[in-house]
């Protein structure tokens, strides 16, 4: 019989939720504290009301939510999105505990050989079930053999496995799981934008 340890919330942060008020309701984050650099951008961006009237505008059923382009807030219900960011990236900060299970809280990057993230843009794992062929994909893509922890529920409530150590996770959602469900049901055109603006009302960051 193998023991699987599931890490607890208190192992990961001591300090800072992001209540994300969105049209479809609310989304509430813990921020890690083991990814300063993400999470301090984060908070920064949050503070200054960066993300009011933003949009998640790339959106993946069984994969992930992703919001945070500047260009999404006033722009025309036809405009292809996803480019809109600020002039500077934040540098990669891999912890192997952090991984792709549901309601992991990531930074979207482009294809950059240091892998470092995007100033703004994030996304929200919803994720599915992994069988062997999900898992066996995954570690042939990147190379990585997740722990056996992190495995068993990748198999049991979902993740994107193939995902970890290539992009920053620095937090998780703890309630509002449902409103990421119903943010990724919705219909999308070809290129992943709801045809129903899905809007950020603004994110408020709260001390624990």
């Amino acid at each position: 019989m193998s023991i699987v340890c599931i890490l607890t919330l208190s192992s990961y942060s001591q300090g800072y939720i992001a209540k994300i008020m969105t049209s479809e309701g609310v989304i509430k984050v813990m921020l890690y504290d083991s990814t300063p650099k993400h999470r301090d951008n984060f908070i920064k961006l949050c503070n200054e009301k960066f993300y009011d009237s933003l949009l998640f505008h790339r959106v993946i059923k069984g994969f992930v939510a992703q919001g945070g382009d500047p260009i999404s807030k006033n722009c025309a219900d036809t405009l292809t999105l996803g480019d809109g960011d600020i002039s500077y990236t934040v540098p990669a900060e891999f912890v192997t505990s952090y991984f792709h299970k549901r309601g992991a809280f990531a930074q979207a990057r482009d294809d950059r050989p240091d892998m470092a993230s995007s100033a703004c843009q994030f996304y929200i794992v919803q994720g599915k079930i992994a069988n062997d062929s999900i898992m066996n994909k995954a570690f042939s893509r990147n190379n990585y053999k997740q722990p056996a922890n992190h495995e068993e529920l990748y198999r049991t409530t979902g993740g994107i496995p193939h995902l970890d150590m290539r992009y920053t996770v620095y937090g998780e959602v703890i309630s509002g799981m449902d409103v990421v469900d119903k943010i990724c049901a919705t219909a999308t055109n070809r290129k992943d934008r709801p045809l129903k603006n899905m809007r950020i009302k603004t994110i408020i960051i709260q001390k624990q």
